[in-house]
């Protein structure tokens, strides 16, 4: 039977004829990998996510976590699918051999996790930070550092968090004011409150290890003002001896569940640090360690940050895909109505699937989630070429690509998938509507993506305000360059040469634009609608990820599998026929440097 999860014919598509995964292997790193190593992967991922993960999805939406003032408690599916993800060797699959991992390739790590972010994007919350968390500091961390606390969250013995926002500070990071005292053994001693901390209290693992920001106060006591004064912590729940054993509790401790419309089986917290009522060495304060240099803790967290960026934009992928497979299924199944010109009330009802207007939200689905799967696909490729491309020039520019797309990556599939889970609903009609049907959570789950990890406004002015001006353009010149690759090997077929000159229109203006708006001298009016821009931007990168696809699927009408590859080319002229003409308009907008917005005053509300 057909996974709802993930369609794999489409995913072994994107790995194997687009994206030539196996070519990897000619690389040292990759030299023990195959195509069915890769594939055992996927079978292991797939049939743990669909057994255990999948399993317990409602019931974990049903039953969500609740704390009764000392613990917090979740329903036992969850410590049972984790145990059975961990000791598969999933957390630390994209790791070194050294280090207990497979080495596998960033695309094929991020290919099996997707299933588990389908499956129940609650539960793979613990592992999705975890592993972040593991990776920033096997970047930024000592070698005592990753000995005592990577290398049992790599185990799955011990979880990670990130811990950034505050209360009062919301997004604006900038206005923490969590405090790292330093110490004469050369710890620190915070306090202070931290808010939103997925994953940041349950007794799944061991021990929690949290990255936490805060700021080291200087000479007079003073906290250094903006985001330069921040330093990168990490704060144990549990302090670990100096032998690897568990020791003491640390000053950490949970003020309450935040309740959520989605992911609701995710903790959800808010963590006091150094309130007193634990007393780690005998004295109140959390007991904290420098991850890397004083006052770099932005550009420390930021590795775990865009990693996490772009995993926000694969859950949302997830959650619009398993959803489209759920709406698919039941179109199929469902009988309702006649076509238009059949009058005859006593004629059998036909399959929803058959009436035009649901084959139009299917096909939306299919367009935003397969080219949004591709878009993420295409960045974790990106990270395997970064890492280990032959020469440094391939490195750097695939740095550069990944730079100008992880805000396309996270933002566009928060906006695009949702809205196929908003048209999963539609195609279930009333049923869609009631929590008997599977489709309401998936909207619920992934409403929360276009605000986790910088909503779509600070999206929208790190691509406008920074990206694609930053080394003089170099990103952006970078995509270009490869962008117009496409176009040019698309063109040669006479069937797509409509679909390459209106992206070369798209492209064009978007580079007139940008330059536009770069060149009034106002930053504010610069990027008063880098919002719109940023929609802009995605979709044009969507329309290329479309076009990357249909020049693979041409001629196969003698192929065993014609009517995938008939779907693909029907997905992408849905796309280039509904979708990329939204962003004229817009452009449009731009180029006049609107104001209306950037005008508006309170008083007039």
């Amino acid at each position: 039977m057909q996974s709802k999860i993930l369609s794999r014919r489409d995913l072994e598509f994107m790995l194997y004829e687009w994206l030539n995964v196996e070519s990897l292997n000619q690389r040292p790193r990759f030299a023990d990998h195959s195509r069915e190593t890769f594939n055992a992967a996927l079978d292991t991922c797939e049939q743990i996510a669909t057994d255990l993960f999948a399993t317990h999805n409602k019931k974990n939406d049903q039953q969500e976590p609740h704390f009764d003032g000392e613990e917090v408690h979740m329903i036992p599916e969850v410590k049972t699918a984790l145990k059975a993800f961990c000791e598969a060797g999933l957390m630390a699959a994209g790791q070194d051999f050294d280090v207990g991992g497979m080495q596998l390739p960033c695309v094929v790590e991020k290919a099996g996790f997707a299933y588990f972010k389908g499956a129940n994007v609650g539960t793979a919350s613990y592992p999705f930070l975890t592993i972040g968390n593991a990776n920033t500091l096997l970047k930024c961390g000592t070698p005592e550092q990753i000995e005592t606390f990577v290398k049992p969250m790599l185990e799955g013995r011990f979880f990670g968090t990130m811990c950034l926002s505050e209360p009062q500070a919301g997004s604006s990071l900038s206005d923490i004011v969590t405090r790292a005292e330093p110490q004469e053994d050369g710890t620190y001693r915070l306090t202070g409150n931290k808010m939103w901390i997925s994953a940041g209290e349950h007794e799944l693992a061991e021990n929690i290890v949290h990255l936490v920001l805060a700021k080291v106060p200087d000479a007079s006591g003073k906290l250094i003002p903006g985001v330069k004064g921040i330093s990168l912590f990490i704060v144990p729940k549990k302090l670990v001896n100096s032998d690897g054993s568990i020791g003491e509790r640390n000053d950490v401790v949970l003020a309450g569940l935040n309740h959520k419309m989605g992911y609701r089986g995710t903790t959800n917290c808010m963590l006091n640090f150094g309130e007193g009522k634990f007393k780690p060495q005998g004295k109140a304060g959390a007991i904290g360690y420098l991850v890397g240099t004083l006052h770099r803790g932005m550009a420390n967290m930021f590795h775990m940050m865009n990693e996490a960026r772009i995993g926000v934009g694969l859950g949302a992928v997830m959650l619009g895909y398993t959803g489209y497979l759920h709406a698919l299924d039941y179109a199929r199944n469902r009988p309702q109505g006649r076509a238009p010109l059949n009058k005859d009330p006593a004629a059998p009802q036909v399959p929803i699937i058959e009436h035009t207007d649901v084959k139009r939200m299917l096909l939306a689905q299919k367009a935003y989630v397969e080219g949004g799967l591709a878009l993420n696909l295409f960045c974790a490729r990106l990270v395997d070429e970064e890492r280990t491309a032959p020469s440094p020039e391939a490195r750097t520019h695939a740095a550069q690509m990944l730079e100008i797309l992880t805000p396309i990556a996270k933002s566009w599939p928060s906006q695009w998938c949702l809205e196929a889970n908003n048209l999963a609903i539609q195609v279930h009609g009333g049923y869609g509507y009631t929590r008997e049907y599977n489709v309401e959570q998936f909207y619920r789950d992934n409403r929360l993506n276009p605000i986790h990890e910088g909503t779509h406004g600070i999206q929208g002015l790190d691509l406008l305000g920074r990206k694609v001006v930053m080394q003089e353009g170099a990103a952006l010149e970078a995509l270009g360059e490869i962008m117009h690759k496409t176009l040019a090997r698309a063109a040669a077929h006479p069937e797509l040469l409509a679909y390459t000159k209106s992206l070369a229109r798209v492209l064009q203006r978007l580079a007139s634009v940008t330059q536009q708006l770069h060149g009034v001298g106002d930053a504010n009016k610069t990027l008063a609608n880098a919002s719109a821009y940023l929609e802009v931007f995605g979709h044009a990168v969507v329309a290329w990820m479309w076009l990357e696809q249909a020049t693979l699927c041409l001629n196969k009408e003698n192929h065993h599998d014609a009517g995938f590859y008939a779907g693909k080319l029907q997905a992408c002229k849905y796309f280039f026929h509904w979708e990329l003409p939204r962003v004229h308009p817009q452009l449009d907008l731009l180029s006049n440097i609107d104001m209306t917005t950037f005008d508006m005053q309170d008083a007039w509300f």
